[in-house]
């Protein structure tokens, strides 16, 4: 049944197709609120995605579950594909940290940053496809894969336990090196073009150079990420999904954090626990396996600890990641310390919430999921705060009533 993967391929192709071809059609600056409205759009996508996920499997409509991946069902599919997203999309924040250098580094003009990540993402998608299919043959040829993946995540961990964003050069990168051997450079940007003519020979110009180094972080990235989502799931069909609907929010999540990057002190370090949890469930995989419910909550839970840290911490990085943004654009967004968490607070609430609302439809603890995200959004909003008080309150009228 190829055909299901290829009306995949052909639908996210198509959404990229609107994005670059109409919405973003005519180069401008993504300002915060748009970046913001767009991570919305691709979580709340990924999460309606994952409702068909259960219905799929337990159905086994067009051959899912039987004729393609494995069989499952829909409560299992639906939580593995959503642990595997969040896993994915976790790990998804350090490659904003490098991109953010990247851009930094070779003073990337705000306008044409979009464009680079569009087609960053469009070249990720095509490679992790490769790497996922690899995976896949992998771990069914050798059983003992699975330890050598455990092994890769725990040196990931200590790697990006000691490794610092203020000592890389993405100057230094060997596909930059290799491509300045090969073609000439021009002097400057030259508008969005990755290639230009210089003294009537065909040369590339500084933005091809950072496509380069855009593209050869996301395969380390993907290194790290995608032997981390086989300690999920093997099911080829959930790996790919979850890791595209992850890659393209990446985009909207860059735009919308690139403000704030000074701002999350502690994110790393829970990527870190994360990357050795996952790590330690794959070396235990075979005599004691964890059950994907209960690492979805110790993930979804270091997640948010690292995040609510890095808002609420005194401390400052000692050497805190430069925004791209132009100090102008930072001005304009007004985001002072308290705009900040309230943004990252109303993010986390509301994909918390919106991870309730998707188990109320499938089988999961979505009432508890929405409880917390309110009670996140309550350190902020007050219409969280009566919301709460509201249930709160007809809880108490419940059990008063019964005790009677």
């Amino acid at each position: 049944m190829v055909w299901v993967w290829l009306a995949f391929i052909v639908v996210i192709l198509g959404l990229l197709a609107l994005d670059l071809g109409v919405i973003n059609r005519k180069a401008h600056v993504i300002r915060t609120p748009e970046a913001l409205a767009w991570t919305v759009f691709w979580v709340v996508l990924a999460l309606t995605f994952n409702v068909g996920v259960y219905y799929l499997y337990e159905n086994h409509w067009l051959g899912i579950g039987q004729e393609i991946g494995h069989e499952l069902t829909g409560r299992q599919a639906a939580v593995q594909f959503l642990t595997g997203y969040v896993i994915e999309k976790s790990l998804s924040l350090d490659n904003i940290f490098v991109i953010a250098l990247i851009f930094t580094y070779f003073q990337v003009p705000l306008i044409h940053q979009h464009r680079v990540l569009f087609w960053g993402v469009l070249g990720a998608l095509v490679m992790r496809g490769v790497m996922i299919a690899a995976g896949v043959v992998l771990i069914r040829r050798f059983d003992w894969i699975v330890y050598v993946f455990g092994a890769l995540l725990l040196l990931t961990a200590v790697k990006m336990l000691v490794a610092r964003h203020d000592n890389l050069r993405p100057g230094s990168n060997p596909l930059v090196k290799l491509a300045r051997r090969l073609y000439p450079v021009t002097a400057g940007f030259r508008g969005a073009s990755f290639f230009a003519e210089l003294r009537g020979k065909r040369a590339i110009t500084p933005l091809f150079l950072v496509l380069l180094v855009v593209e050869s972080s996301d395969v380390l990235f993907a290194v790290d990420s995608i032997p981390a989502i086989f300690a999920i799931t093997h099911d080829p069909f959930l790996v790919f999904t979850s890791n595209v609907f992850a890659v393209l929010g990446l985009r909207s999540l860059y735009f919308a954090l690139a403000g704030l990057l000074d701002r999350f002190r502690y994110i790393k370090m829970g990527l870190v626990f994360i990357l050795a949890y996952v790590g330690v469930k794959m070396l235990l995989s075979h005599h004691y396996p964890i059950p994907t419910g209960v690492s979805l909550g110790v993930i979804a839970g270091m997640l948010s600890v690292a995040i609510l840290a890095s808002v609420f911490g005194v401390r400052r990085d000692t050497a805190p990641l430069e925004s791209p943004l132009p100090s102008e654009v930072l001005d304009m967004a007004e985001l002072t310390y308290r705009v900040a968490k309230r943004v990252v607070i109303l993010v986390l609430g509301s994909t918390v919430i919106l991870l309730g609302v998707a188990m109320l439809v499938l089988p999961g603890p979505g009432m508890l999921f929405i409880a917390m995200g309110l009670g996140v959004l309550a350190i902020e909003f007050a219409f969280a705060r009566r919301l709460l008080k509201k249930a709160k309150d007809t809880a108490t009228a419940i059990r008063d009533s019964v005790l009677d």
